[in-house]
């Protein structure tokens, strides 16, 4: 393909990495997912590098600056954007899933979705951020509002999603308990601070939760693996407990008891995609938290595939980087 040209507000990246993500495999099997998909297709939502070149009417960022890019990319006029909520954007588009993406040398992206990366920050880190971290933070944040003191169970230790949610947690001053089929994960998942873990393949898990807290329950779930556990999940809550999700990985329908959600007052949230805001908001709280980078595996352009089959694999702990 031929190389990217910014326009006049746009600004051209030297891609130095980008993370692997659920969605570009979801891509790559076909058919696309999200509007404005087309072929020929480069994947690659999250991405860090150095500007290259800027557009006429930039004003913002200059060559030389090392970025970490917003992926959501709001057009910035629709009524959902002049409302404040961009991730119900109209004309929303995507890098790596409905824009040109960052497996690749070079990518272009509005000025204003380029976020600088603080000296202290290596850019391959900066690249295993945007979605784990925006993801955590829409739903923990934004969404479920976590308080100091509350108790969060959340699943999947090896996933990147996990691993910031158990940061973003603990330093908010909650705890958390996580599951894993993987005893291996849950102890690598202990040392980065989950305060207790459960193997929910072999535990009762709401009978192990209630253990963990005196009886009461976990006040907040954050589920992002869909049907597999989701009735296990309400049945760990506390009586007026909140349930946050935003996944599908293990099917696209949920079922759970009625009555037991109703009788106990439970909550349950969906939690969409970080708006701009937000996602800057996520950024300034992550250059100064001391969040430590988990990073599974590197790889280089040229062998992407094989980063797709590690990510597949399910033995995948932190994200996947590949380095251009």
């Amino acid at each position: 393909m031929p190389d990217p040209v910014c326009g006049p507000r746009e600004i051209l990246v030297s891609v130095r990495a980008a993370a692997v993500n659920r969605l570009d495999a979801l891509q790559r099997r076909g058919p696309g997912l999200l509007p404005g998909f087309t072929l020929p297709h480069v994947p690659g939502t999250d991405v860090a590098g150095v500007v290259v070149t800027v557009g006429s009417s930039v004003t913002t960022r200059a060559a030389g600056d090392r970025v970490v890019l917003d992926p959501s990319l709001h057009c910035g006029t629709c009524t959902a954007c002049a409302s404040g909520d961009s991730a119900y954007c109209t004309g929303m588009r995507v890098i790596g899933a409905s824009r040109q993406g960052g497996y690749a040398e070079l990518v272009t992206v509005p000025e204003t979705h380029a976020h600088l990366v603080p000296d202290h920050i290596s850019l391959e880190e900066a690249a295993a951020v945007p979605t784990v971290y925006g993801m955590a933070w829409q739903a923990l944040v934004v969404r479920g509002a976590l308080r100091a003191g509350e108790t969060l169970l959340v699943h999947g230790a090896g996933s990147g999603i996990t691993l910031a949610a158990v940061q973003l947690a603990r330093r908010l001053g909650a705890r958390t308990i996580v599951t894993s089929a993987s005893e291996e994960k849950l102890a690598r998942a202990a040392k980065l601070g989950a305060d207790v873990t459960v193997n929910h393949a072999t535990a009762d898990l709401p009978a192990r939760v209630r253990e963990a807290t005196d009886g009461r329950g976990a006040d907040i779930v954050f589920d992002h693996v869909g049907p597999a556990l989701f009735q296990s999940s309400l049945s760990s809550l506390r009586v007026r407990g909140r349930m946050v999700f935003c996944g599908n990985t293990t099917g696209m329908t949920a079922s759970f008891n009625l009555v037991d959600a109703y009788h106990r007052a439970l909550t349950l949230i969906g939690s969409e995609s970080h708006g701009h805001t937000a996602f800057g908001e996520m950024l300034q709280w992550y250059w100064s938290a001391g969040c430590e980078p988990v990073t599974d595996s590197v790889f280089p352009l040229a062998e992407a595939a094989r980063a797709h089959e590690r990510l597949e694999s399910g033995e995948a702990f932190g994200k996947i980087l590949l380095l251009p």
